[in-house]
């Protein structure tokens, strides 16, 4: 059935009012003026000068980076263990199992924030990386879990059977043949927990210290006493950070795999 003018006109205001805020943040950034304001006028690029030259704002950086990739890399490895094992054996409370990995996404945040201190000073990692990284990891296990397991239910057993019927030994066999075909899946888990760790607030808002700051916990503190456009520039870089994570997916794996799942859910 054709579309009416005013359906075409419905969708174009749609598409068109999602990226707004992103659009209005992004020009925002580049104004003169010591406040945000849109249209931002005389152009500039005082704030992201200011943000550059600030040793607290770029060690925050810093350290959300080294975080997001430590957090990345461990929940991926953990959960790629805990996959291996529940896809290819069957052990009582397998679905419990399941359940208790994904457990982060069903608590608020700011519980598990507390969880997360009170965890945190067992240890005696309050207000330091050991204990932030700990939480990061928890919180980011379940989003590397789901792309693992379902590469795992989709990978043929066969072809492993093959390679060792030949002579290859598993452990040959799992760095040549079983790695390579769960690469979409283990790329996907990375840069998915990169990206939810680099964002995170709530959890971080009850770990960092004086010393360890995250970049979100600083733009959040530093927004409720100052409405500077130095938040439009850092909030500009990380837009820009999360497309460029968007590319680097679609070069190493490609979006249509998303677009193939989705496919596969739907009936014939």
């Amino acid at each position: 059935m054709p579309w009416t003018a005013a359906g075409r006109t419905l969708v174009a205001a749609v598409l068109l009012f999602l990226p707004a805020p992103i659009v209005i943040v992004v020009m925002s950034s580049f104004t003169a003026r010591g406040y945000i304001s849109f249209p931002p006028g005389e152009l500039s690029l005082r704030w992201y000068a200011e943000f550059l030259a600030s040793p607290d704002w770029l060690m925050s950086l810093v350290v959300s980076l080294v975080l997001a990739a430590l957090a990345a890399a461990f929940s991926t490895l953990i959960a790629f263990l805990g996959a291996l094992v529940f896809t290819r054996k069957r052990f009582p409370g397998a679905a419990g199992f399941e359940t208790l990995v994904l457990l982060p996404l069903i608590f608020p945040h700011a519980a598990l924030g507390v969880v997360m201190l009170g965890m945190a000073g067992m240890f005696g990692w309050t207000g330091r990386f050991p204990g932030l990284l700990l939480a990061h990891v928890i919180m980011t296990v379940p989003y590397a879990w789901r792309p693992i397991v379902s590469s795992l239910r989709k990978l043929d057993l066969s072809t492993e059977e093959a390679a060792m019927s030949l002579g290859a030994r598993p452990l040959y066999v799992f760095r040549r043949v079983t790695l390579p075909l769960l690469r979409p899946g283990l790329v996907t888990a990375l840069l998915f927990t990169f990206i939810i760790s680099f964002d995170e607030v709530t959890v971080s808002l009850f770990l960092v210290g004086p010393d360890v700051t995250t970049l979100p916990v600083r733009i959040f503190a530093h927004i409720q006493d100052s409405g500077s456009p130095v938040i439009a520039a850092i909030s500009t870089v990380l837009v820009a950070l999360t497309v460029l994570v968007v590319l680097l997916l679609d070069r190493l794996i490609g979006l249509e795999l998303f677009v193939e799942s989705e496919q596969r859910r739907r009936p014939a």
